[in-house]
């Protein structure tokens, strides 16, 4: 990266405001973040994925700005019901259930599989992983503080009055009843809006995961983790709040109203509220209610590298609907191969070294300007990667500039053109037959054969590799770029 700050205004979205709004840090410097994570009650689909490749591209993109960037994001292990609002069964109690395990188990389990797609996708690890139960204490003080004004008993625990707030729901645009459908009635409640801070245990029942508390022994409601966590680690107010676009219509309006009644104020916790839209798939497989739906793991499997979905994700502006295809998936992958072989074309001309005494030429000056232009109107992902391709293609321009400046580019897309791309692992499916070791062989057989300019035999290594599904891609410098067919 280089060292000086990008100039251009970083310009993002305020899901608050509706409008574009010039970021402005609370702390000079520094760019504070929080994104609502997963409730570990499964593996996350890919759709659930996109939300972190979003967030990812928005803190690379403030680091690249030049901001110290502090980012928290959250593990839900408790809370969570089977509806977002205030119905159905607690999600990790009834998997616990379900798999007839400790829900302790559970929750490790599918917060490392979340993880492993994590570094599979090259997301980068936030400063803080925050765990919901471990701030169990800090929510019953939370609740405590705010509860005289803003909340009531029921037999099922305390409720948040949403009419002691001003503005509820104004993130969602929803300030009627009918603005709120999905919330099931609760006897009692004052509001069809009002939800719960504390659960209580229904006489009779026992959780895995119950704790005392003022209103009895229970559990907390799912939005107050949120508010505990990203006040505890990132202050009131902070800079930007992250999420999928359905949180903005309950979780986030909870969040936001438990804040302005701890802070006593307007203030929503979060200066700006950005989310990401959804990824639309056509089957109905996005739904983990299905059993079978589309992990990362299964893409993988198919013999798709997972920085092809990602790359994918990035073609799509975050902010617009994304349909994933099979198709769309392909042409990622081959865009991405495509993009790796020019780095690595790019690296076999040159040493890599620092551009310490260079200074970039006008055109590169320019090609780094559009890139900074596309990232600061809002992550204009698509319109940067027209900008990397051009600079690839630039090749009448200084080579070592070229290098620098698409590692630059590469760094903030968190495509990785240059590092680690030798030891990339070559992903294969799971029902191939043939090993990769044979496949190596008969590829080393195949080069010889073409050095000695045996074009016969050539092409028969390469019809025999191609009846086995295996689709060899000539022309790439580093000899990794083949893949099993689907």
């Amino acid at each position: 990266m280089t060292d000086a700050p990008a100039s251009q205004p970083l310009m993002l979205f305020n899901s608050l405001t509706r409008q574009l709004e010039e970021f402005q840090p609370v702390h000079p410097g520094e760019a504070r973040v929080y994104s609502c994570g997963p409730t570990v009650y499964n593996y996350p689909h890919i759709g659930n994925m996109r939300a972190y490749v979003f967030a990812d591209t928005l803190g690379r993109t403030l680091s690249f700005k030049g901001y110290k960037l502090t980012h928290v994001i959250n593990i839900t292990d408790v809370g969570h019901l089977t509806d977002d609002a205030d119905a159905g069964e607690d999600k990790m109690e009834k998997m616990a259930a379900e798999k007839a395990q400790s829900i302790w188990d559970i929750a490790r389990h599918y917060t490392e599989a979340y993880w492993a797609d994590v570094k599979a996708l090259n997301i980068r690890q936030p400063a803080h992983w925050s765990i919901a139960t471990d701030y169990v204490p800090q929510m019953i003080e939370f609740a405590k503080a705010i509860e005289a004004k803003h909340c009531y008993e029921l037999d099922g625990g305390l409720y948040f009055d949403t009419s002691t707030v001003t503005e509820y729901g104004a993130l969602a645009r929803a300030k009627t009843d009918e603005g709120e459908g999905r919330i099931e009635e609760v006897e009692g409640k004052r509001h069809a809006a009002d939800f719960a801070i504390w659960r209580k245990t229904p006489a009779g029942e026992t959780r895995q995961m119950e704790w005392d508390s003022p209103w009895g022994r229970g559990a907390p409601g799912w939005h107050l983790e949120c508010s505990v966590m990203s006040e505890a680690l990132l202050g009131f107010p902070f800079d930007i709040h992250t999420g999928g676009i359905d949180h903005r219509e309950i979780h986030h309006p909870n969040e936001i109203a438990q804040n302005q009644a701890h802070s006593c104020s307007d203030a929503s916790g979060a200066r700006i509220w950005m989310h990401n839209n959804f990824l639309i798939e056509r089957s109905g497989k996005m739904s983990k209610s299905a059993g079978e739906f589309l992990r990362l793991q299964l893409l993988i499997d198919k013999g798709y590298h997972p920085l092809a979905y990602r790359l994918m994700c990035l073609q799509a502006h975050y902010r617009s609907e994304l349909e994933f295809s099979w198709e769309g998936l392909g042409a990622a992958f081959t865009r991405l191969k495509r993009l790796r072989n020019s780095a690595a074309a790019l690296e076999c001309e040159i040493e890599r070294r620092s551009r310490e005494e260079r200074a970039d030429s006008p055109e590169i000056v320019a090609l780094r300007r559009e890139f900074d232009e596309a990232m600061s109107n809002d992550l204009n992902t698509p319109q940067a990667l027209t900008v990397v391709e051009r600079t690839f293609a630039a090749k009448h321009l200084d080579k070592w500039q070229r290098s620098d400046a698409v590692a630059d580019f590469g760094d903030v897309l968190g495509l990785k053109f240059f590092y680690d791309v030798a030891g990339l692992p070559r992903v294969r499916p799971k029902s191939a037959t043939i090993t990769e070791a044979e496949i190596e062989a008969a590829l080393d057989r195949r080069k010889e054969a073409r050095a000695a300019k045996d074009f016969t035999t050539s092409d028969t290594l390469r019809d025999d590799l191609t009846a086995a599904g295996v689709e060899v891609m000539d022309g790439d410098p580093l000899g990794w770029d083949w893949r099993l067919d689907n």
